[in-house]
């Protein structure tokens, strides 16, 4: 007598019910996962380029200026951060790019199916480090946040980052109120 080899129909219906299951349950943690990593990774970005920018302005001993870039050479693009960012040395402190001003670093706009917004609060749109080290905005100081929301102003992946004078630069997830920290 031959024996047969190979798997029953209600095998193969077993096991694909089983993937079908954790398929269900993987695939939203997978996405979450995925979602939230993306923002911090954004956020992070701004993050490291504004303590870069304070430490270039102390060893430097001269102002250093992060400003919203939509072409990576000059201050433009609005309140929209998600545009891009520039980090240079500004020796004069007046917040735009002039002749002789070196670019230090170039942030290009977010990429993306869905695009986030990444906006400051008091419509900011550069923040400049004095030798010192002491972060200003061009209307003074106003402590600053800078929200970065996914498109679908999920409060679960909001992400801030909140600069005031004296304190250090610190990233905030959400509060219980979606698209706050």
């Amino acid at each position: 007598m031959k024996r047969q080899t190979g798997f029953t129909l209600t095998e193969l219906l077993v096991v694909l019910a089983i993937v079908a299951i954790l398929l269900s349950i993987g695939v939203p943690s997978y996405r979450y996962v995925t979602n939230s990593y993306r923002m911090s990774a954004e956020v992070n970005g701004l993050l490291g380029d504004l303590q870069y920018a304070r430490s270039e302005a102390i060893k430097e001993g001269q102002t250093v200026t992060t400003c919203v870039s939509t072409n990576g050479t000059a201050c433009t693009g609005g309140t929209a951060w998600a545009s891009g960012w520039i980090v240079f040395s500004d020796p004069n402190a007046n917040g735009t790019v002039d002749a002789g001003e070196t670019v230090l670093r170039v942030q290009s706009a977010f990429t993306g199916q869905i695009p986030d917004t990444f906006n400051a609060s008091n419509n900011v749109t550069a923040i400049t480090y004095n030798r010192e080290g002491f972060p200003r905005t061009a209307a003074g100081f106003l402590t600053t946040t800078i929200t970065l929301q996914d498109s679908t102003v999920n409060g679960t992946w909001t992400r801030c980052l909140v600069i005031a004078a004296a304190t250090p630069l610190g990233t905030q997830t959400h509060t219980k109120n979606p698209g706050t920290c």
